[in-house]
């Protein structure tokens, strides 16, 4: 696809504002490897929320939304808007006790709440684990939708596309530290966000689609537009619907969604300059995530149905895009070949925004485990701040190679998120519960972490390979769940409890109260603790509930309104608006 002067000078442009604020930050990020990593916990909420959303908001999510929509519908995405009721939960409840804890990381955490041996092994297992294993397999997923936007607008080969795509991120993420993400990423997000509806705005107005009444008219879109999955279809209501609200939220460990807060939402909260700027920052992140961003990819995927209505129209289209990585999500894209100049420049421009802010979370993100959980605590305690930073930016370099080669070894953004899903399944409810239940302790983790692992491994490939029928998804989830709660629930009460003293230490550190601390309270000398506060967490689940209602009321608000069903979005739009004035009320209450 050939690119106009004006296309070409938006991207550069671009490139060169990412690199002056890595440049600009760099000062402030050699300091110390908390400026590095947390930007001296003095960052607003404001900045914290959209450098949130802005990771989310990644190269492959417009892919992985359109695959979605292609095969199972609008409502099809209630596989990942479910993960909003953890979300609300992270912003009423978890959001205080992380900032409380005052760690450098959320793998500190392991330390500060469990005792002996056993919790040393389990943060820096899981440094590995997460900060490189898993965390290069995500941005893997980023990757290789670079690749394939690559493939089909510019026609590059796969390693080019992840060279022009990576160095200016790794640059920038190496020089600024969290800083120059979080700044990076304000901007990236506007320039992203603009990208979509620009390129939303240009489909529906394609001869071919006709506009929204044109669209909602088409006998292959007509079929694909339900919010709520067909009732009377059992398999897809279960998969789609009923498993991902009624389990897979509060089960599975996914990045950006941790039950309990974790990862990079972890890292934006203990960076916030207070408990409050904790609170907003999450807030701000939930809304713009699930109300603000869908609907432009939606509108897109749709179009794409019109414009591609099977993968076999999408290979005659691209004839010279490998079949190894064909697949539904190609279609979006594909639709973005329609734009004009300026326009393609400025998407362009937005989708290499929505890859470097993802990277760029993710490189900072995996190196503060690989430096705080791994080098500094189990290599070189006594390595100095200079060190720590020099070791932060060569690991960046590192997992951002890695990353690179193991994006080849994937074909669509689906199934990585199946996968993620699975490996998580059954650890969530134990990063609920560990703040308020005493008896949980590092064997716990460790059995919930290593259970689910072999599952996965069994359900995803051993099953199939010894010749037995392919067991569905949701069914999987539901046998992860069961088989690893069980197993670190047994196991919990096989083992000896945290020491008193480090629960003692932990209680007084984060306050978490309520009745999961009673009897621990009951057997040791508290008398040195103030009068225990009223337990909000009742309050808290309240504006959990009203906040999930506020955000789904808008998203679905905004989808009738483009579609011109009055009604309904009046309707929702009063159900947010109302949810709004009650988390307002409550707040008042909540607030410290």
């Amino acid at each position: 696809m050939a690119l106009s002067v004006l296309d070409w000078s938006l991207i550069i442009a671009f490139f060169v504002l990412s690199l002056l604020i890595g440049i600009y930050s760099s000062r402030k990020a050699s300091k110390s490897s908390q400026e590095f990593f947390l930007s001296g916990r003095n960052m607003p909420w404001w900045l914290l929320g959209v450098s949130m959303v802005a990771t989310t908001f990644s190269a492959d999510t417009p892919n992985l939304v359109t695959d979605i929509v292609r095969q199972n519908g609008v409502s099809g995405n209630w596989v990942w808007w479910a993960f909003l009721l953890t979300g609300m939960l992270t912003v009423f409840v978890y959001a205080k006790l992380w900032r409380r804890s005052n760690v450098v990381t959320d793998l500190e955490f392991y330390e500060l709440r469990y005792s002996g041996k056993e919790a040393a092994f389990l943060r820096g297992f899981r440094a590995i684990y997460l900060g490189v294993i898993l965390n290069v397999m995500i941005m893997a997923t980023v990757a290789l939708a670079a690749i394939k936007i690559g493939a089909v607008m510019l026609q590059l080969e796969p390693w080019q596309t992840l060279l022009i795509a990576s160095i200016v991120t790794v640059i920038y993420s190496s020089l600024g530290g969290l800083r120059g993400v979080l700044i990076t990423d304000f901007f990236q997000f506007i320039i992203a966000m603009i990208g979509a509806v620009g390129a939303a705005i240009v489909v529906l107005n394609l001869p071919e689609v006709g506009g929204v009444q044109g669209l909602i008219n088409n006998v292959d879109v007509a079929g694909k537009l339900r919010i709520l999955p067909d009732f009377n279809d059992k398999d897809t209501l279960l998969a789609v619907l009923i498993m991902p609200l009624a389990v897979q939220w509060w089960s599975s460990w996914y990045p950006g969604a941790e039950p309990g807060g974790g990862g990079y939402i972890a890292q934006r909260m203990l960076a916030a300059k207070n408990e409050n700027h904790a609170v907003g920052a999450t807030l701000l992140f939930n809304v713009a995530h699930y109300a603000l961003r869908p609907w432009p990819w939606i509108i897109v995927a749709l179009g794409s149905i019109v414009m591609y209505p099977t993968l076999e129209s999408i290979q005659a289209a691209f004839p010279h895009v490998d079949d190894s990585v064909l697949g539904h999500d190609l279609a979006y894209s594909a639709m973005l070949t329609y734009l004009p100049a300026g326009l393609l420049g400025l998407v362009l421009a937005s989708i290499m925004a929505a890859f470097m802010s993802t990277i760029s979370t993710h490189l900072n993100w995996g190196s503060s485990y690989i430096v705080n959980d791994f080098y500094k605590r189990f290599i070189n305690a006594n390595a100095d701040e200079k060190k720590l930073v020099r070791v932060g930016r060569i690991s960046t370099v590192v997992l951002m190679i890695l990353a690179a080669l193991m994006a080849l070894a994937l074909q669509n953004a689906l199934q990585a998120f199946a996968i993620l899903v699975l490996l998580g399944a059954g650890t969530g409810l134990i990063f609920i519960l560990r703040w308020f239940w005493w008896r949980i302790n590092a064997y716990s983790e460790i059995a919930a972490m290593i259970i689910s692992f072999f599952v996965a491994i069994y359900l995803q490939i051993v099953h199939t390979s010894l010749g037995f029928e392919a067991i569905a998804a949701h069914y999987q989830l539901i046998i992860g769940v069961t088989i690893t709660s069980i197993g670190w629930i047994v196991v919990t009460f096989l083992t000896e409890p945290t020491s008193d003293a480090k629960l003692l230490s932990f209680y007084k550190s984060t306050k978490p109260g309520g009745p999961g601390w009673k009897a621990f309270l009951n057997r040791v000398d508290v008398s040195e603790f103030e009068k225990e506060e009223d337990w909000k967490v009742p309050k808290q689940i309240l504006a959990m509930l009203m906040g999930c209602f506020m955000v789904y009321g808008a998203l679905f608000a905004t989808g009738f309104w483009i579609f011109g069903n009055r009604v309904s979005a009046l309707l929702l739009t009063i159900l947010a608006i109302f949810s709004a004035f009650v988390i307002a009320r409550l707040w008042r209450d909540l607030r410290d």
